[in-house]
């Protein structure tokens, strides 16, 4: 039985309960994480879900998404589910945006977190049939097909959104793995001056 807290709009616990209930039940906010893992080369990596997942079977989605235990932390999660879903450990990530999906199936507040690596990838068979690095055009072109998930369809907007808000000015070097962007923490700290 996988426990979830369940949590208000701004993010505060106030209960638990099962996972398949609250697949099922939008009113009940639950907390999940994505990671997006970028090649040196800028491509994304995507894992195509598995046939017996109960939600989107079969559909392209997020490179790492899953939910945190109760009371683990975001980033704390996002390590977990890279190192369960892909088998990639040891890697800094970088904290991108919080976001919430909302729709018939679910409620869910989630953090995105992306890193770069370009090393051996061992995938969890029972949750995913295949994984591969795709670039913004092959992603662009699919869009709205139904040959990916509604929530990574989202998730692509927004990390567009960031990009071109965040972009470093030489190109795909921006997209580095660690705790932090230079010219983004630049960035941020003279937003609030």
């Amino acid at each position: 039985m996988e426990l979830l807290d369940i949590v208000d709009e701004d993010d505060r616990v106030i209960g638990q309960a099962q996972r398949k209930i609250c697949h099922g039940d939008r009113r009940l906010i639950h907390r999940a994480v994505h990671v997006l893992v970028f090649s040196a080369t800028g491509r994304l990596l995507l894992q195509k879900r598995s046939m017996r997942k109960d939600i989107q079977p079969g559909r392209w989605d997020t490179s790492v998404g899953g939910h945190l235990d109760p009371g683990e932390g975001y980033r704390a999660a996002a390590l977990r589910e890279m190192h369960e879903e892909l088998g990639i450990c040891g890697l800094p990530l970088t904290y991108l945006y919080p976001s919430k999906i909302r729709n018939e199936i679910e409620s869910e507040n989630i953090q995105t977190f992306l890193c770069r690596y370009d090393g051996p990838i061992d995938f969890a068979r029972d949750e995913i049939d295949a994984v591969r690095f795709w670039n913004a055009e092959e992603i662009e072109a699919q869009l709205g097909s139904g040959l990916f998930t509604p929530n990574f369809e989202e998730e692509w907007q927004l990390f567009k959104k960031w990009r071109q808000r965040y972009q470093a000015g030489i190109g795909e070097r921006a997209l580095c793995a660690g705790d932090g962007f230079p010219d983004l923490m630049h960035r941020l700290q003279q937003e609030e001056l």
